[in-house]
């Protein structure tokens, strides 16, 4: 059987073709965190900016909430902000984000300030099993995933 030079090169080229183009989506940020990776599930912090975070009161430990449609709650220690959730690459923000207005004592409203910032601003995201980080030019938060209450 002979093949004409258009089906030797079909016969040829085809299977390159399947296979670049397989690879080229394997390598398509298959590391991107989804909306649903972060959703349901209650952060506790426990460190900002490299320091470990003691709240003074543990039952005011600052937390993050996400929840169905991507829903933001929490506390920031003293205050308490919720806003919409959103995710674009790797980057993570509370837009709209609304926040109590209580007077704080002492190093809280540091704290406050920057976990607020770190919030509010698209932040630099990182998941792993048990752990999500939030990073900007200024702050980095890190949580670490606690049961829902």
């Amino acid at each position: 059987m002979k093949l004409s030079s258009k089906a030797l090169l079909t016969t040829i080229t085809l299977p390159l073709l399947v296979v670049g183009c397989s690879q080229m989506k394997s390598n398509d940020n298959s590391d991107a965190i989804t909306a649903a990776d972060l959703q349901n599930h209650r952060w506790e912090l426990v460190n900002v900016n490299g320091q470990d975070f003691k709240p003074a009161n543990p039952k005011q430990r600052p937390f993050l909430e996400i929840s169905e449609g991507f829903r933001a709650s929490g506390s920031a220690g003293c205050n308490n902000f919720i806003g919409q959730a959103e995710l674009n690459d790797n980057q993570f923000r509370i837009d709209k984000m609304g926040m109590t207005m209580k007077m704080c004592i002492g190093d809280v409203m540091d704290f406050e300030q920057a976990i607020s910032q770190a919030l509010q601003n698209w932040s630099d995201v990182t998941l792993t099993a048990d752990t999500l980080t939030l990073k900007t030019d200024v702050n980095q938060l890190t949580y670490k995933l606690s049961e829902l209450k």
